[in-house]
């Protein structure tokens, strides 16, 4: 057996953590502006939230998705 894997990786890169980790921010963020009935804190969220859609594929076409410049792999 060879000890290469083939495999697409499944999201650990720099891109896809950032995303994900800002999306959580933001949907933490949504959900505590809504429970405490603030509405700053509530569209700050939100719009953090929609930011984090669009920052994993611009993390990767400037080099930190798989295979990237900039990435650890």
């Amino acid at each position: 057996m060879s000890s290469q894997h083939d495999e697409p990786g499944h999201g650990n890169t720099i891109a896809a953590w950032t995303a994900v980790i800002t999306a959580i921010i933001g949907t933490s963020l949504l959900t505590l502006g809504y429970l405490i009935a603030n509405s700053a804190l509530m569209y700050g969220g939100l719009a953090l939230a929609i930011v984090s859609i669009a920052l994993g594929p611009i993390l990767s076409k400037l080099g930190y998705g798989l295979n990237g410049k900039k990435s650890k792999s």
